[in-house]
């Protein structure tokens, strides 16, 4: 499969940079402009896009603005998802609970500085 992309709505471009870029290991493609930048990590290429009245992904409609939040989120696999929160939360990311130990894997949600979950997953050995 080739890239898949997917765009968050934040509400400042630059600090979701920094967020992606610095803690998630993702690297910058573009940033051309101050409600956009492209970042890519492996196959994912991550739209960032702030609301404005300038066109683009983050164009105010006549159904409303676009607004960063909600359950959706892409999810992160990790090698050791308490060892990324404890460096995370020395970081000062907010997190959405407690580290949840499922069947098939144990994961984390951390927001980004507008509040878009990220889910970071560490999956168990398979049998």
């Amino acid at each position: 499969m080739g890239t898949v992309s997917v765009r968050y709505i934040v509400d400042d471009v630059t600090a979701a940079i920094a967020f992606y870029r610095d803690l998630l290991g993702f690297d910058v493609e573009m940033h051309p402009a101050p409600t956009f930048a492209m970042l890519r990590r492996g196959d994912l290429r991550l739209l960032l896009s702030a609301p404005s009245g300038v066109g683009g992904g983050g164009q105010i409609l006549p159904e409303g603005r676009p607004q960063p939040g909600g359950w959706n989120r892409i999810s992160l696999e990790v090698e050791d998802v308490a060892g990324e929160m404890e460096r995370l939360r020395t970081s000062g990311a907010r997190f959405r609970g407690d580290l949840i130990k499922g069947m098939g894997g144990d994961q984390v949600i951390v927001e980004d500085p507008s509040g878009n979950p990220v889910e970071l997953f560490q999956p168990h050995p398979r049998s």
